[in-house]
């Protein structure tokens, strides 16, 4: 193993029992120094990101992609009352889940407690940096992060804000550690830390998870890709579908809830497409559309099966139409990645088969799928949406990252 590595995991692993022992008063004065110190330090935090723009730029990475890596001081404060909104939530530690008591007398009681150490590895999110800290520090862990070449800059600079003002709180900056090199032999290796790294966690595209769940020892929980649909049933109100269709498509781009294919009743098509299509050409996007919805648009791209599965984040929706409820349902179940998917209608029978039948971590009626997100949902900063059904399962928070440990206390009994 690299002897870097090693050293971080060695170092992660013995800062995780102090973290166990933390206080909910000295972990939220923790966050709201470390939120403090974010803003303050903001204009190094851009400059840092400035670097790791002008490098993506020049790599010709999508526009995207771009907006993900971009930070703002808008962003920045955005993560910051992000990290302060943690602090007003139930400390998850120490919750006791079950308690009762067996015929020989024994007390049982079901105990959450810290995961341990958490390893989260990502791409082009400088955000997810304090994100990650604020969730993992709170539930009582150490997190060792691996982020992309793309955003080095900036997560060194947001790491070294961080660290820097545990030290200052007098708590261990071991407690959030990340792996500088851009090697990505050392990421393979980092999968392969299971002595010190107790979870894992992708957050990024198709092949960075695939990566880790196929090369990892340590448990894995898979993130995200969205290949989110939006399927427009022949009851639905088209003043409100355009503009859920409009803000799911095109009011960022680049992320996992942004919905990327669009199915639609053939009662409804006739009414709705051309409307949908003016709308959607102010942001100059591209529909590739299957044959029977094709006549409908104008200057649309056929659609190939492969568009049906794919997660542009881009300025791309593909397009498909239906002849019921249930062949959208086969439809997307076919082609989506179990993260989220919308009805729109005003049928309620409709609405109720959607939601069962769909096997996605999250199924919305009549909202825009880009609600999936730990902030919207309450949680505070999220660790990422799982896609997954063990042992957490859409936006992770707080107690999506923690485990529990059974305590038994006893007066002397022995088993027969």
């Amino acid at each position: 193993m690299n002897a870097e590595l090693e050293q971080i995991g060695k170092k992660a692993a013995a800062a995780k029992y102090g973290a166990a022992l933390l206080t909910t008063e000295q972990k939220n004065n923790a966050l709201l120094k470390v939120a403090d110190a974010l803003v303050t330090h903001g204009d190094e935090i851009i400059a840092a990101n400035a670097i790791d723009m002008e490098n993506g730029k020049k790599a010709g990475m999508k526009e995207g992609i771009l907006d993900r890596l971009l930070l703002t001081k808008e962003r920045i404060d955005a993560i910051a009352e992000g990290l302060r909104q943690i602090v007003d939530l139930p400390d998850p530690i120490g919750t006791t889940l079950e308690r009762f008591e067996r015929p020989n007398g024994m007390k049982i009681e079901k105990v959450t407690v810290p995961m341990g150490v958490i390893g989260i590895i990502y791409e082009s999110r400088p955000n997810v940096t304090p994100d990650a800290f604020g969730l993992c520090f709170t539930a009582g862990s150490a997190v060792i992060l691996k982020g992309g070449s793309d955003c080095i800059h900036s997560n060194i600079a947001i790491v070294d804000c961080i660290a820097d003002t545990l030290a200052e709180c007098g708590l261990d900056r071991d407690l959030i550690q990340l792996i500088r090199s851009t090697d990505r032999e050392v990421t393979r290796e980092f999968m392969k830390m299971k002595e010190y790294v107790d979870l894992l966690i992708p957050r990024g595209g198709a092949g960075l998870i695939r990566a880790t769940v196929e090369n990892s020892t340590i448990p894995v929980i898979e993130t995200g890709t969205g290949n989110c649909h939006i399927f427009v049933d022949e009851t639905a109100d088209i003043e409100k579908a355009i503009p859920i269709i409009f803000n799911a498509k095109t009011q960022r781009v680049g992320v996992c809830n942004a919905c990327e294919s669009l199915v639609v009743h053939e009662n409804i098509r006739e009414k709705l497409l051309p409307a949908l299509q003016k709308e959607l050409a102010k942001k100059q996007v591209e529909l590739r559309a299957d044959e029977a919805s094709i006549g409908y648009l104008d200057g649309a791209v056929p659609a190939t099966e492969e568009d049906f599965g794919t997660e542009y984040l881009d300025y791309i929706l593909s397009i498909k139409t239906v002849s019921s409820v249930q062949e959208a349902i086969d439809h997307i179940n076919r082609y989506h990645t179990g993260h989220s998917d919308c009805i729109l209608t005003q049928n309620e029978e409709n609405a109720e088969l959607f939601k069962k039948c769909i096997d996605s971590a999250c199924v919305y009626v009549n909202v825009s799928t880009r609600f999936t997100d730990g902030f919207e949902f309450g949680f505070g900063a999220e660790i990422g949406i799982s896609t997954q059904k063990l042992h957490a399962r859409g936006p992770m928070g707080l107690r999506e990252i923690c485990s529990y440990k059974y305590t038994i206390v006893g007066d002397g009994q022995v088993r027969g």
